[in-house]
């Protein structure tokens, strides 16, 4: 329940929305220099989509709720889907033209589908139905494409590694103290051989595009440079998928067939792997995965390639966007800005989709022990922190599932490293030239 310092502010901010939305007059057809406007007496029915699992989907019918609180007349119907259903199902209806009116939506094909012009301009709503004050130019930048807002970051987060103390405990062996990947690689094998073949100590971290920038970063290259160009050729990425080698032959990893046993759950949040590099803003759903039993998880940098390189850096953990084909922008736009700035949903979510990137959510979070170690974790990591790379090119969601993909496919041994390199860089070069 909220405080009645809270429920000031909310309705604070709330009966701002209000005027705003109430004050203007017109449609979704006015001329480009009009104000949007929204008639809060319409009744309209908003769609919105969002990746995730049964505690995620929770928590935004909990924001729902509270948003139909302040804007009765707008139903919204939402839907969910684990994330690689969510993008097939997304191109689906986008070849239809038929996208929901609202999406939680992903950095890594932002370029992509506002190029096609599938994602509504929400410049003209900025600072009126969409506040701007709550967001630093910073963030807002982040959903800008070719000087064009497409998406409003709804948090940020880092990539890092998660732990799980209770299998440590019963493995004997000590928190991971950081070091090389190979040092990581040796530690995973320690947890492995502790744990009397009840679990791993982790999983082949290869299979993640995600590890292979961090890595090209250390070396001062890009996954991809603004320009779209690869900054890796084949010998580097045959190096890559060779390292992880020992993790998939000598035992150390967990099979990829017991990974297949737990879908949709993961190896990690299944209590078979100790550890899990990932974005940080994955920890409330593994605590909820694991179960009661687990009640803390330990969250580290990841292993390092380089000394003093600005490896890491802060991502829009996800950004909201709205259907350029939506019949309601400017009731869609009051959603956006609900989900993004009220101090409802930074109470709600609290980091569930990462730390919030509005200032006025965040400071309404009550960071629980897990949401103020992602803090604090973010702050420990501060000297590793770079500028982001470029936006994702055209296609950048395509080539990350594949690598998931002919990842799944070396650790079932069905692939040879040099055939998966092989396939990725044909998928790569159909994507860079369509």
């Amino acid at each position: 329940m909220f405080s009645k310092k809270r429920a000031l502010a909310v309705a604070a901010v709330a009966a701002g929305a209000a005027l705003v939305l109430a004050g203007c007059a017109g449609g979704s057809d006015e001329t480009p220099d009009a104000a949007p406007t929204f008639d809060p007496d319409e009744k309209v029915t908003l769609d919105l989509a969002f990746w995730g699992n049964d505690v995620r989907a929770g928590l935004y019918n909990e924001a729902i709720a509270a948003f139909n609180e302040e804007y009765p007349n707008i139903t919204v119907n939402s839907t969910f889907l684990t994330f690689p259903e969510f993008w097939e199902k997304r191109q689906t209806e986008a070849a239809g033209g038929n996208l929901p009116d609202v999406m939680q939506f992903d950095y890594s094909y932002l370029r992509q589908y506002s190029e096609n012009g599938l994602l509504l301009d929400l410049d003209p709503y900025l600072g009126n139905i969409i506040e701007t004050d709550p967001l630093p130019e910073n963030i807002l930048n982040i959903g800008v494409v070719d000087d064009t807002t497409y998406g409003i970051t709804t948090s940020t987060n880092a990539w890092g590694l998660f732990t799980n103390p209770v299998l440590l405990e019963k493995a004997g062996v000590e928190e991971f103290e950081g070091g090389s990947w190979d040092d990581y690689t040796d530690w995973m094998g320690e947890v492995t051989d502790g744990s009397g073949g009840e679990f791993w100590g982790g999983g082949d971290y290869t299979g993640r595009i995600q590890n292979f920038e961090l890595q090209l970063r250390s070396e001062g290259k890009n996954l991809f440079n603004e320009d779209g160009t690869p900054g890796f050729d084949e010998e580097r990425l045959t190096e890559f998928w060779e390292s992880g080698a020992p993790i998939r032959e000598d035992g150390i990893g967990i099979p990829q067939q017991r990974v297949e046993e737990v879908a949709p759950k993961g190896a990690f949040d299944s209590a078979l792997t100790a550890s899990e590099l990932t974005w940080d803003n994955f920890g409330a759903g593994y605590l909820a995965g694991l179960g009661a039993d687990y009640t803390e998880l330990g969250l580290i940098a990841p292993p390092v390639t380089k000394e003093g390189a600005k490896d890491l850096y802060l991502k829009p953990s996800m950004l909201h966007t709205i259907s350029a084909n939506t019949e309601h922008p400017e009731a869609a736009a009051a959603l956006v800005n609900f989900l993004v700035n009220s101090p409802e949903s930074g109470e709600i979510f609290g980091t569930n989709r990462g730390l919030p990137a509005s200032e006025t959510a965040l400071a309404a979070a009550e960071l629980d022990p897990l949401s103020q170690q992602v803090k604090d974790y973010e702050a420990s990591i501060a000297d590793r922190l770079g500028d982001a790379p470029p936006v994702p090119i055209v296609g950048y969601g395509t080539l990350e599932e594949k690598f998931r993909q002919l990842g799944t496919e070396l650790n079932f041994g069905t692939v040879t490293v040099d055939d998966a390199v092989s396939q990725f860089f044909a998928e790569m070069d159909v994507v860079l030239n369509q």
